[in-house]
């Protein structure tokens, strides 16, 4: 395992990764098939005909969140003695920050209390032991690796969520916006993707500028490359349409159903931003959301610190997701999902942090999802001798096994060939 620099509770390759700039732009379907190889199978489009296939929101929890803090196992006492200081306690214990058992074996920790709702209605699944069969405790080599679908090539640089967009029909016709990645820059997921941007801030999507002459500026690019050549031509006319579907949307001005209070950092905002997107019915498909900040090497403290205040971010933020989009007028057809590059050690460490691990949790939530339950495969009581390099949780499910499944199931795209070359998925029930 690589020498680990620690700087602001977290390790130097991580705070490299947080910084570094994505390649800003929309990747067409014309591109997708120049990097394609030769040996993959032949495309297929996918119909966009069924009325139940639906829009996707992907959650990268990059940093690698420690699952065991997230879902812990309280039924096993190997959890406690490798946690002296940062375990959470058991459900039937007098302590203030005792966790909320989901069943016999796994519990809720008090910082992720707004995902159970949807848990007890049975649309919130909870996998342990997923992750990677590819072994990488590096966050560049895990992340990719996820990202792209394809377990151990560097090279691949279209992703999953791209393949699928890139492999099938629009579900509205003539859509200019399919992908969404909420940020800065859009991540190897999208890579690939037709009608795809990265969007930090839908809600005021403009050309730089005054407010004054934003009017002027569009109509002076659109009316610019109007005669101009591709694909420059077809880019600033994509552009203009962009800016004006989304300020005929008025995401600022949103009213959330049911009464619902999303929070008000970046990830709360950014689901509130996907739901008024979903709910306006102007085709997006897939929509990605990163919560960032998940390396906690030191102090890590799930009950009061650094860790707790990130669950609460994600679950309330999931939460009011659930409530509003799934629960609320509408009843609208959306699968998410959440995942992180790979989980924590078993054991704290000295600085009452946690090292890069394997095996970790995975959240997949929708109307259509097996829910209500903790699905493991194979899960052993922690004792050294159960577990991978005497230190991690192993991996016993590929989270290529639950994508596939939502890609073919929810999302409607049977050619997981190309989605995830190489590898042919297990089935683990995860949708209905």
């Amino acid at each position: 395992m690589p020498t680990r620099e620690h700087t602001d509770c977290g390790c130097q390759e991580y705070n490299e990764l947080s910084r570094r700039n994505f390649v800003i732009g929309s990747a067409g379907a014309a591109v997708f098939g120049t990097l394609m190889p030769e040996w993959l199978p032949k495309v297929v489009l996918a119909k966009s005909a069924a009325s139940s296939r639906d829009v996707i929101v992907n959650i990268f929890q990059r940093g690698g969140a420690d699952g065991l803090s997230l879902v812990a196992p309280y039924a096993d006492a190997n959890y406690y003695a490798a946690r002296p200081t940062i375990a959470i306690p058991r459900p039937d214990s007098s302590s203030l920050n005792r966790g909320t058992a989901l069943d016999n074996s796994f519990q809720f920790s008090k910082g992720m209390l707004g995902m159970l709702p949807a848990y007890r209605a049975g649309e919130l699944l909870v996998l342990h032991g997923a992750g990677l069969s590819y072994s990488s405790r590096s966050h560049f080599d895990a992340q990719h690796f996820i990202e792209v679908g394809i377990a151990d090539d560097l090279s691949y640089s279209t992703g999953w969520l791209g393949r699928h967009l890139a492999t099938s029909d629009a579900m509205v016709a003539g859509t200019k916006l399919r992908g969404l990645a909420i940020a800065n820059g859009l991540p190897d997921t999208l890579s690939g993707a037709p009608s795809t941007l990265p969007i930090p801030d839908p809600g005021n999507f403009a050309i730089g500028g005054s407010d004054e002459t934003g009017n002027a500026r569009t109509n002076w690019l659109a009316s610019e490359y109007f005669q101009g050549t591709e694909p420059l031509r077809s880019a600033a006319l994509d552009a203009t349409a962009t800016f004006a579907l989304l300020r005929s949307i008025n995401i600022n001005g949103y009213v959330p159903s049911n009464g619902v209070q999303y929070p008000t950092g970046y990830f709360g905002s950014s689901l509130r931003a996907a739901a008024a997107l979903i709910k306006a019915n102007i085709g997006v498909e897939a929509v990605q959301v990163d919560i960032d900040g998940w390396d906690t090497h030191t102090v890590e403290d799930p009950l009061a610190g650094q860790l707790y205040t990130l669950m609460r971010e994600f679950s309330d933020a999931i939460g009011a997701f659930w409530a509003d989009v799934l629960q609320g007028n509408g009843n609208y057809n959306v699968t998410l999902v959440a995942m992180s590059e790979f989980g924590r050690n078993v054991k704290q460490n000295g600085d009452a942090g946690t090292d890069h691990g394997r095996g970790g949790a995975m959240f997949v939530m929708g109307h259509k999802i097996n829910g209500g339950r903790v699905l493991t495969k194979d899960w052993k009581p922690l004792a050294i001798d159960n577990l991978e390099d005497e230190q991690d949780v192993k991996v016993t499910i590929d989270h290529r096994d639950v994508l596939a499944e939502i890609v073919r199931n929810r999302l409607g795209n049977s050619n997981l060939g190309m989605i995830f070359p190489n590898y042919t998925p297990a089935t683990l029930g995860v949708t209905k």
